[in-house]
């Protein structure tokens, strides 16, 4: 039983069974299996009725407080006998408080009231002139019954209802606060707690969820931090370079030279700030990324002809293959992920040497291959090519073209891997057609 509703439903049904149950047995203890139209309980009362007021009408009070004596005796009960005024007709002594309570009661006729903590049960004279009161858990005598709030019965019925409803209570709420702890926890600072998941109704579910956000959260913090501090790292140098090069400035030196330098810095800067505004877009602001249909080879022929300068300043030459393709896609993502794999393919690529760029179409998939004739990357570093900012060797880059290309095909539901081809590095990206 996988739902929590159903779980609260079953345990409190079978609650009210045990108790209803426990009722059924209580009442059996005060009743005997008999024939007969009325209760037995109901036609012994009868009975002390007619019998106590036959012997009030033949012989006043006095025979009737020898009657009620009798009674006593034998069944250790007492019996109290009352005209419709409440006046005990054995002693005289004012009963009509009982009465009252009688005629107040919102419950059926036939139902006992509750009198010094004992049930007590009334019946009025079929002519209206006499009331008899009578408690079936009265007396010492030798036919007597305990009180029933002291039988084990009665015992049994309190003790299983209160076992019931708290194990109940305990069952329901005891995941909530352990989720509870765990959620406090987490949110003074500690980003490793999470909750044991030992059920699967909807309390398991939330667990469930709370841990798989817990996951994200920690990944997310922790990913800040580390990218916080790449770009401390990373602004540092052109920024003290900066400074250098307007010391040199105030001190006489080449002008020219020296604005020359702050001008390359203040474009470093420049492109590493736009580096990193896209690697957060689409992730910081889903709806600004915009699917358009785009012929994929025609901006891939762009992408070659843009980046064949650089190609042609390492005397490489780039050779490119392509199918005709159109999709679904947003074409700025989809440029920058393939200009910087490709780019990164010039770079690392040496002087020369042949870079490959193929665009295919597998099974529903498009597929961008872009492969140099390098030295690789060792395998140890395949698994970090994609964070922002690793580097598998020094470079001139910042580390962000590899990042961007992943999250521009992560936004279009895509991949993107890298291998040794022996020689150099292949990098594929794929997504879906549409």
């Amino acid at each position: 039983m996988k739902s929590l509703y159903f779980k609260v439903l079953i345990w409190f049904l079978a609650t009210v069974a045990v108790t209803g149950g426990g009722v059924l047995w209580v009442a059996a203890l005060f009743t005997s299996d008999q024939s007969g139209s009325a209760p037995p309980f109901r036609r012994s009362m009868a009975v002390q009725f007619e019998s106590a007021r036959t012997a009030y009408e033949s012989g006043g009070a006095e025979a009737l407080r020898q009657h009620l004596d009798l009674i006593e005796k034998i069944a250790g009960i007492r019996p109290l006998l009352t005209d419709t005024k409440g006046r005990d007709l054995a002693t005289g002594e004012d009963r009509s408080f009982i009465i009252r309570r009688f005629e107040r009661r919102l419950l059926p006729r036939m139902a006992p009231i509750i009198h010094a903590g004992q049930p007590l049960s009334g019946m009025l004279s079929e002519d209206g002139r006499y009331w008899l009161f009578t408690s079936n858990a009265i007396g010492p005598g030798p036919g007597a019954r305990r009180g029933p709030f002291a039988l084990p019965s009665q015992l049994y019925l309190i003790a299983s209802v209160g076992l019931l409803s708290f194990w109940l209570a305990y069952h329901v709420t005891a995941p909530v606060r352990n989720l509870q702890k765990a959620v406090e926890q987490f949110g003074a600072g500690d980003l490793s707690r999470r909750v044991e998941v030992t059920r699967s109704d909807e309390v398991g579910q939330l667990a469930s969820a709370f841990n798989r956000m817990a996951d994200r959260v920690e990944i997310l913090v922790k990913s800040e931090r580390r990218l916080l501090m790449d770009i401390s790292h990373e602004l540092r140098s052109p920024l003290t370079r900066l400074g250098l090069a307007v010391e040199l400035g105030r001190e006489g030196g080449d002008a020219r030279a020296a604005l020359d330098r702050v001008q390359r810095e203040a474009d470093r800067l420049n492109s590493l700030v736009g580096g990193l505004l896209q690697v957060t877009r689409g992730e910081a602001d889903p709806s600004a990324i915009r699917f358009e249909e785009a012929d994929v080879e025609s901006l891939i022929t762009t992408i070659v002809a843009d980046t064949r300068i650089d190609a042609e300043a390492k005397d490489c030459e780039i050779r490119y293959t392509s199918v005709a393709l159109v999709t679904d896609c947003d074409v700025e993502l989809l440029r920058r992920a393939v200009e910087n794999v490709l780019r990164n393919a010039i770079r690392h690529s040496p002087q020369g040497q042949l870079v490959e760029l193929t665009l295919a179409r597998h099974a529903g998939e498009a597929e961008v291959e872009v492969r140099d004739y390098g030295p690789g990357v060792p395998e140890h570093a395949l698994p970090h090519l994609f964070e922002a900012f690793y580097r598998a060797e020094p470079t001139g880059g910042f580390g962000l073209g590899l990042s961007i290309a992943q999250r521009a095909m992560q936004l279009h539901r895509g991949t993107i891997v890298a291998e040794n081809a022996g020689p150099g590095l292949r990098v594929r990206l794929r997504w879906p057609v549409s």
